[in-house]
């Protein structure tokens, strides 16, 4: 997030995975020593994200078979650790997805873009090849290339990967909401919760990659390119779709004069467009427990 003071490096006081970058110049980047810790930042959290979820999908050690639920939970909680460790720094993208995505809704720069996806790819290849020396040969199998099942055709693969990286990214973009007063919890562990979810369900079908530095780093050390172009085009359609589905429609300050600022405005600020919505409605249980206090003391 921008200093309040006129400095375009990060706050460090206001740091985290809902800071907001944004749009400015390739030099302001280049000469700002923060953005070269981001930058390692993204490769370092790529790589925790890659090493350890990608291993749990490495189960050759018995007979049993794929275990889902082992999967899911892994890739869902390496995220939000990921994020836990290096938000504060990048905004723990770790994901080329998510840094298109910020960069569709104006919230990054050009050059912070394409550093950031190299820095996120150079983190997944290192992990996989790492990964790949620590695990015996005779158990490597695919090393959780992301492959589509029999049956699946590549507009499946990339239906399914558009969909899931979809509802991914608009939980980013929801959590990343700053205007909105009912959010509570732990925002990397909602961010990795729609991980684990998206991997319920498509990992038998197209291996649930959601990102793609994580599908190029197995297929890198495995030599693995079939189809491998779907982990790009689905990911980074669904999260195109879902940032301007989230920012134009349903974030808590959306409007058209937004919408008309994003497109026009060269110095695009989202935090400008205030929030209209009043507070949210009371609960049931809210309801319920202000109906008790009005009653007469002798009313049981």
């Amino acid at each position: 997030m921008p200093d309040k003071r006129g400095s375009q490096d990060y706050d460090d006081d206001e740091g985290g995975v809902c800071d907001t970058l944004r749009l400015q110049s390739s030099l302001d980047d280049m000469v700002s020593l923060n953005f070269w810790k981001a930058l390692l930042a993204e490769f370092v959290g790529t790589f925790i994200l890659v090493i350890s979820a990608v291993g749990s999908t490495v189960q050759g050690w018995s007979g049993d078979p794929l275990d889902i639920v082992q999967i899911s939970l892994s890739f869902g909680l390496c995220v939000a650790t990921s994020v836990w460790i290096i938000g504060h720094v990048s905004g723990g993208h770790i994901n080329p997805a998510v840094t298109i995505a910020m960069l569709v809704a104006r919230r990054i720069s050009l050059l912070r873009t394409v550093l950031y996806i190299g820095a996120q790819c150079i983190g997944s290849i290192a992990a996989a090849a790492t990964l790949k020396s620590l695990t015996p040969e005779a158990m490597q199998g695919g090393l959780g290339c992301t492959t589509l099942n029999k049956g699946m055709t590549t507009g499946m693969g990339v239906g399914v990967e558009l969909f899931i990286t979809c509802f991914f990214i608009m939980t980013v973009f929801a959590t990343c909401d700053s205007q909105r007063t009912d959010h509570g919890g732990s925002f990397p562990l909602s961010i990795g919760f729609s991980i684990a979810i998206g991997h319920l369900w498509a990992v038998e079908f197209t291996g649930a990659s959601m990102n793609p530095a994580r599908s190029l780093g197995p297929a890198v050390a495995m030599k693995t390119w079939e189809h491998h172009w779907v982990y790009w085009v689905g990911p980074i359609a669904g999260g195109v779709i879902a940032a301007l589905l989230y920012d134009i429609f349903l974030s808590s300050n959306a409007s058209f004069r937004k919408s008309i600022g994003c497109i026009t405005s060269s110095r695009f600020d989202d935090d400008k467009y205030r929030s209209k919505k009043g507070p949210p409605p009371a609960s049931i249980d809210d309801g319920y427990e202000i109906e008790v206090m009005n009653r007469p003391a002798n009313t049981v």
